[in-house]
């Protein structure tokens, strides 16, 4: 009996992974997904409804929709951002959703094992061998494919290993505990509301969160700031906000990239998708809409490479990607560049969240994912404040 040779191996179960292996089984490939065991990352779950509509994700999977975010200022200021009638901040659980999308792969078609990747060994005139263990410490199992897509996260074995200056990729390092959510609503805690902490002592350079999700609630904090305490952070947003006593369901930690890799294919045999791509919103750290859109990039341009065997289609993807979303991803590091650098900032920020255009247009980016450009009076009244703050020349209270 010969060896099977699958179309493409993609190492890596979460959002990305699993839209990428459904669509390629949709379209008729030969798909291993290959995804470890038991890992959850630490995330929000914020999603937008354009999500739901165009992945065709089930309403029933929301765990909370949230109708308003609030900022908080290092002065303790807060600003409420309602979203209006435009929409609606959806709220998911990533071992549910994650898991969910996994079994939609299987039932498309793709075979799913559990396994931690290891290397690729190549054999001239031979398709790549993918290496992997079922179990730490385990024997090395061995498949064979066309395409190695690698969607193993920021971090990522198959990037590091294939895609040159992977390993250097700059990282947000997040951290949240999943919590029993506190019986009805009050100042400190809404169900229906995201709170974002922009306040230095929380995070120096990212910020901190209160997110909904039902029955539990996530509070997390990122910062690249190796020195500081995530888990110390946390403790006293618990105890600050009256939450220190709700039961503790888990703890989970992880990098979170800050920036799209400049080349995602080895111009070969191998490319990466969602975190090991970049692809998490600078500023908000938005991700699970990006790693499931640049997935479905990915999974595009790995079709055709299929249909054709030219490895210059793979470079399709992040070229589809960046055209769609490149300039809001670089107008969102310029914010967080300027905006997260210091307190001072940080008060001008929030100062700027209250003003209606500034609310209406951020909620309109977000539910649309891409800039609007139907009001541009407004884009020009917000230029002006923006450089007004910038500047010193508004105050910031």
């Amino acid at each position: 009996m010969s060896e099977t040779v699958y179309d493409a191996v993609v190492v890596g179960g979460g959002p990305s992974g699993a839209t990428i292996a459904t669509d390629l089984a949709r379209a008729g490939r030969k798909v291993l997904l290959l995804d470890r065991a038991g890992r959850i990352k630490p995330c929000g779950g914020a999603v937008p409804p354009r999500l739901l509509e165009e992945f065709g994700i089930p309403h029933s999977l929301l765990v909370a929709r949230a109708r308003a975010a609030r900022m908080i200022a290092p002065s303790d200021r807060k600003v409420d951002m309602p979203v209006g009638e435009i929409g609606y901040v959806g709220m998911v659980d990533r071992d549910v959703f994650d898991e969910w999308l996994r079994k939609r792969a299987a039932q498309a078609g793709a075979e799913r094992r559990t396994g931690t990747f290891e290397r690729i060994e190549r054999t001239e005139g031979e398709a790549p061998t993918v290496c992997y263990r079922e179990a730490r410490g385990g024997d090395i199992k061995r498949v064979r494919t066309r395409l190695v897509i690698g969607a193993d996260g920021a971090r990522s074995a198959v990037a590091a290993q294939n895609i040159a200056g992977a390993e250097r990729m700059k990282c947000v390092f997040a951290y949240h505990e999943i919590i029993e959510s506190p019986q009805g609503t009050s100042d400190a805690f809404d169900g229906a509301r995201c709170d974002v902490f922009y306040q230095g002592h929380l995070s120096p350079d990212f910020y901190a969160w209160v997110f909904p999700h039902g029955k539990t609630a996530s509070i997390g904090v990122g910062s690249a700031n190796k020195g500081f305490s995530l888990r110390g952070s946390v403790a006293r947003m618990r105890d600050d906000l009256g939450l220190k006593a709700c039961e503790t369901i888990r703890r989970e930690g992880a990098p979170i990239p800050l920036k799209p890799l400049k080349r995602w294919d080895n111009g070969t045999d191998v490319i990466v998708a969602g975190d090991a791509a970049g692809v998490v919103a600078p500023a908000s750290g938005e991700g699970i809409y990006y790693a499931m859109m640049g997935g479905r990039c990915v999974a595009q341009a790995a079709d055709a490479f299929l249909a054709t065997g030219q490895p210059a289609a793979l470079r399709q993807a992040r070229k589809a990607f960046m055209r769609e979303h490149g300039k809001v991803f670089w107008i969102l590091g310029m914010m967080q560049h300027f905006w997260y650098s210091s307190d001072k900032r940080r008060e001008r920020f929030v100062t700027m969240c209250a003003d209606r255009d500034v609310q209406q247009l951020t909620w309109e980016a977000y539910m649309n994912k891409r800039l609007v450009r139907a009001k541009p009076v407004a884009h020009l009244r917000i230029f002006m404040k923006d450089c007004a703050h910038l500047l010193g020349l508004r105050a910031a209270a």
